[in-house]
């Protein structure tokens, strides 16, 4: 970044106050000038095709069209321009899905502005940044998959040479990540501690649980245990 030739910067969060706080941020920051601000996918894509950005600083969970289609929107239509996420959420979903669609950074709003700043010159030229949360989400990803190929290698040996062995399917519609978090409730877990140890937000642990209350048909916590007893989850 310069001051000959600043970074042009695109700013795309549904929430107002983050939005002007951002371009407030980064705008104070040498080399960097931001040339937009958009509240859903579509507004960020059209200043994109307006403005032509080098950059654009994009959160995840916004309306109209999210942050994920709005990467794969942009990686098509936009090739050229940096992605760089910047959102509340670090779990591995979110973070896999953002990479998968294109996204060169992902930072969580923990990140200050010259991080941000510096995130976004790096996407620019090609590198690609992580705070170190997202870091953690991605290597217990990466630990857990290991893990699982790993048990996978052993019970097809275990089978015979040539045996399929497939994984069973979780119950009901259940997600794997969702029987994971059924467990920790069986296992008597708060929706923090459950946070904490799957390195996801209170938000996004309120939203499996829910999704798993309407899976399970359960009302409540205790209606949740019970299915997981009844399946052997936990």
């Amino acid at each position: 970044m310069t001051a000959e030739a600043p970074l042009r910067v695109v700013i795309a969060d549904d929430q107002a106050s983050v939005r002007e706080g951002l371009v407030l941020l980064l705008g104070g920051l040498p080399g960097i000038e931001v040339v937009g601000a958009a509240g859903d996918g579509e507004q960020a894509l059209e200043l994109v095709a307006e403005h032509h950005p080098d950059a654009i600083l994009l959160d995840l969970h916004m309306p109209v069209l999210d942050g994920i289609g709005a990467t794969r929107r942009l990686v098509a239509e936009h090739p050229g321009v940096a992605i760089v996420v910047l959102t509340t959420y670090a779990d591995d979903n979110s973070v896999l899905e953002a990479l998968q669609a294109g996204a060169r950074s992902y930072l969580t709003k923990d990140a200050d502005r010259a991080d941000i700043g510096r995130a976004l010159q790096a996407a620019a030229e090609g590198l690609t940044v992580f705070d170190p949360r997202v870091r953690a989400t991605l290597l217990a990803a990466a630990s857990g998959t290991a893990a699982a190929a790993a048990a996978g290698a052993s019970a097809a040996s275990a089978a015979g040479s040539g045996a399929a062995v497939r994984a069973a399917e979780p119950p009901d519609g259940l997600t794997h990540r969702e029987v994971e978090i059924l467990g920790l409730i069986a296992r008597g877990l708060t929706n923090p501690e459950i946070a904490e140890r799957l390195f996801l937000s209170n938000h996004t642990v309120k939203t499996h649980i829910n999704r798993i209350f309407a899976k399970t048909g359960s009302r409540d916590r205790v209606a949740a245990i019970g299915y997981a007893q009844r399946h052997g989850i936990g």
